[in-house]
């Protein structure tokens, strides 16, 4: 019977491919990691959307951010952040905050509705997924580039797309 499970198991993973295989396991993966108290927004949803009406907020570290970030985004980071960071920005305006897969960004979303911010969403896959759907990332000079800090080899892996820095 177990043999029997395997050979199932074999056979679907190879039909599907291994980007699908890999696709599958990075959703299990952040399934299994993310805790889902702040709700997600998917990259192909914020893609499709005028990015000027989120604040983008950035909550991996400061050499990660310069590597590259999404458009407009907001450096607020994860081991410095603290609330001063969030001067300027209404408890009202809708935020999407991301990191490199989503598991810091959704530690800071948490501190964030702490604060008041009723509008706060976890981009699913953070920069990782935003740059593998091909989405467009920025340097520090605000200029288009190919750059993606991957945090570690570890977690690089499911970085398919982009030029990883470490």
């Amino acid at each position: 019977m177990t043999r029997t499970i395997l050979m199932v198991g074999l056979f679907f993973y190879s039909s599907l491919g291994f980007a699908q295989v890999k696709k599958k396991s990075f959703d299990i993966l952040l399934r299994n990691m993310l805790n889902e108290s702040v709700p997600t927004i998917s990259v192909q949803d914020l893609s499709k959307k005028d990015l000027n009406q989120y604040t983008i907020l950035d909550a991996r570290e400061l050499n990660e951010y310069n590597v590259s970030h999404l458009k407009n985004a907001k450096w607020i980071g994860y081991e410095t952040f603290d609330e001063s960071k969030l001067k300027g920005i209404s408890k009202d305006q809708p935020i999407v905050i991301y990191c490199s897969i989503g598991v810091r960004s959704e530690k800071i979303g948490e501190k964030l509705q702490a604060l008041g911010y009723k509008n706060v969403q976890n981009l699913y896959g953070s920069i990782f997924e935003w740059v593998n759907q091909g989405n467009q990332v920025y340097d520090s000079q605000g200029k288009a580039t190919n750059k993606v800090h991957a945090y570690s080899k570890t977690w690089g892996i499911w970085l398919d797309k982009g030029e990883k820095v470490y």
